[in-house]
């Protein structure tokens, strides 16, 4: 009887993968500087995993919830995740979660910045710009991505154009069209729920 914790411990673990899980068959993980210290994405090594809650929805009322263009505006760049994993790494890169704040505390990608898309595009003199009469110059800006719960969400693409109207340069952006659906469908680390 004294084997049976440890059978029991055994059965009630999850399986792991018989191979790792790799982002790329050269990368098992990326590590990016965030406010609290370094974090490391990765994907989920559990065979079973399985998407839940509003991320595995797939019929949603559109409007709200339609599909969204591949280049929400001319000039913009649509990323994946090795380029986004690529800018979180860079120090001059700033990624957005352009989501409303409730959202990017139920999880978001580990290293983004939350810039809810209301807001935007009154706040680019987070972003190096300049306020000016008619908007903003923004003349010295860094890369940035914007992404928000995939390809169904139309913050980002809101946000995206409406900065590009305030001043900044859209060859400077990136969107990240799969968003927090396809990053969690990925089994990409998201951060804890505050």
């Amino acid at each position: 009887m004294r084997f049976l914790p440890l059978v029991l411990a055994v059965v009630a673990a999850p399986a792991l993968a018989a191979d790792p899980v790799n982002i790329r068959p050269d990368l098992p993980s990326v590590t990016v500087d965030t406010p609290n210290g370094p974090a490391v994405i990765s994907r989920e090594q559990d065979p079973a995993a399985k998407l839940d809650g509003d991320w595995a929805l797939v019929a949603r009322a559109c409007p709200p919830f339609c599909v969204q263009p591949m280049q929400p505006a001319e000039g913009v760049r649509t990323i994946g995740e090795l380029e986004l994993l690529d800018m979180l790494a860079d120090p001059d890169a700033v990624v957005f979660d352009s989501r409303t704040p409730d959202w990017f505390a139920g999880g978001s990608i580990p290293g983004a910045v939350n810039m809810p898309y209301t807001s935007m595009a009154d706040r680019l003199d987070e972003v190096g710009c300049e306020l000016d009469f008619d908007g903003f110059i923004c003349e010295d800006v860094p890369e940035i991505a914007l992404f928000c719960n995939g390809p169904w969400c139309g913050q980002s693409p809101t946000a995206i154009r409406r900065i590009i109207e305030a001043g900044f340069p859209a060859e400077k952006i990136s969107y990240y069209r799969g968003g927090m659906q396809v990053w969690r469908m990925l089994g990409l680390s998201v951060t804890d729920p505050e």
